[in-house]
């Protein structure tokens, strides 16, 4: 069942991105939770087995395109059809509130996730993403 996040279910997320390889250093992924959950564009999906949580996938809209992150599935758990499903409730979320566009961003090197979107129908777009730290 997918469902999502509330501010108890922290934790745990927050291991299973870690247990992914998802986090990193400079971003504290408690941070990127919390303001995921209690944001008004944005949200968090978690795909429940009875006793933990299986998966999960951060979903957000920023007016003109929606974006994913953080999409994760415990590594028992993988090759069921658990990412494809996340992937699934991401989009109808976004589509729900008419956003036309999903966009997400693969570290390089990260072939298993490039093979696994490009399997959902996700290309390349020819764009450069630039970034710097603020803090």
């Amino acid at each position: 069942m997918i469902t999502p996040a509330t501010l108890a279910d922290e934790a745990a997320v927050v291991a299973l991105w870690e247990a992914c390889g998802l986090t990193r250093p400079w971003n504290p992924p408690e941070r990127d939770f919390h303001r995921a959950v209690t944001g008004q564009a944005s949200a968090i999906l978690l795909l429940r087995d009875p006793d933990t949580i299986a998966g999960s996938v951060m979903v957000g809209e920023d007016g003109h395109r929606g974006w994913v992150y953080y999409l994760a599935v415990a590594p028992e758990c993988r090759r069921g059809g658990h990412g494809r499903a996340l992937m699934v409730a991401a989009e109808e979320w976004l589509r729900a509130r008419g956003v036309a566009k999903l966009q997400l961003m693969v570290r390089d090197g990260n072939e298993d996730a490039l093979g696994f979107y490009a399997a959902l129908g996700f290309a390349p777009q020819p764009v450069a993403v630039l970034g710097r730290f603020l803090d």
